[in-house]
């Protein structure tokens, strides 16, 4: 009997540590979830992205297929009747819609628009900024060149280090090398500028607690819908050549909540996609209202 008695007791014990390590990875289980839901949601946004990528270079081929093509129609024309008024208005024409279509594709490519001015003696640049496919603000240059090239007059916002940049530069020498790095500048300004306007429109919920001119800072307050507890999140854009941060910090009063593995995913989102997109993608996992 007692044999029988402590096999029993055995037997429930060994149910009991079995039931004892089920709880415990279930929690476990619960975060690689959430961890591989994240995932998945950060792959599909990239995915997204990619394929705004493909149909712009779509389109490009496209736009260079219908130069082509008037090209072709314009050598043509070339064989009418260099008299004919109908042949005359034909050329005009053709030469119109391709000058259009080589002005688009100059803006799609990044390049700059320059202007001759005092006679040769100097130029003026246009540098047009755009995100995710929308034209932006354009800014320009009116530059000297001669005696030396020097910039001499501008409407770039003051806050861009306009002088530091061309003094790390040689004007004299390499003044694309200066318009490039600009233009990274001027971009990743208006790129965060027009993140910061599309959080406002997108996301009520979401408090814009406080932002600079160069919007190179911007904190966030978000509410946590298990228990109404409020986040503050900080974007720090070191990097002002770029459109993301590269920092990001979390504040609660709950001291461990901004340390907790569910946290770790939406820092990882806010660095490596656009703001408004990690704030979907944060609302999807449930980590915001």
């Amino acid at each position: 009997m007692e044999a029988a008695s402590a096999t029993g007791v055995l037997s429930h014990l060994s149910v009991l540590e079995v039931q004892a390590r089920s709880r415990k990875t279930q929690p476990q289980q619960q975060s690689r979830v959430k961890e591989l839901k994240a995932k998945a949601e950060a792959l599909r946004i990239q995915r997204e992205q990619l394929k705004a990528e493909i149909e712009t270079h779509k389109n490009l081929q496209k736009l260079r297929a219908s130069m082509d093509k008037q090209c072709t129609r314009e050598e043509e024309d070339e064989e009418m009747d260099e008299d004919s008024e109908s042949s005359q208005l034909l050329r005009l024409m053709a030469r119109h819609t391709q000058l259009k279509d080589l002005l688009h594709a100059h803006h799609v490519i990044g390049g700059y628009n320059v202007m001759k001015t005092r006679q040769g003696k100097g130029i003026c640049v246009s540098l047009a900024t755009s995100y995710e496919g929308v034209f932006l603000e354009t800014y320009n240059l009116e530059i000297d060149l001669k005696p030396t090239v020097r910039i001499s007059r501008h409407n770039i916002p003051p806050y861009i280090p306009l002088n530091s940049l061309a003094e790390q530069s040689n004007l004299q020498t390499d003044l694309r090398t200066f318009l490039d790095t600009l233009s990274q500048h001027l971009n990743a300004f208006a790129g965060r500028k027009q993140q910061l306007k599309l959080v406002k429109e997108l996301h009520k919920s979401v408090d814009v607690m406080e932002s600079n001119v160069l919007c190179s800072i911007l904190v966030l307050m978000f509410t946590v819908p298990r228990d109404k507890t409020a986040v503050l999140c900080t974007l720090d854009y070191i990097d002002h050549t770029r459109c993301l941060p590269t920092r990001v910090h979390f504040e609660s009063e709950e001291k461990s909540l901004p340390d907790s593995p569910e946290w770790k995913n939406p820092c990882r989102l806010l660095m490596e996609i656009p703001v408004h997109k990690a704030l979907i993608a944060m609302r999807k996992m449930g980590n915001i209202v």
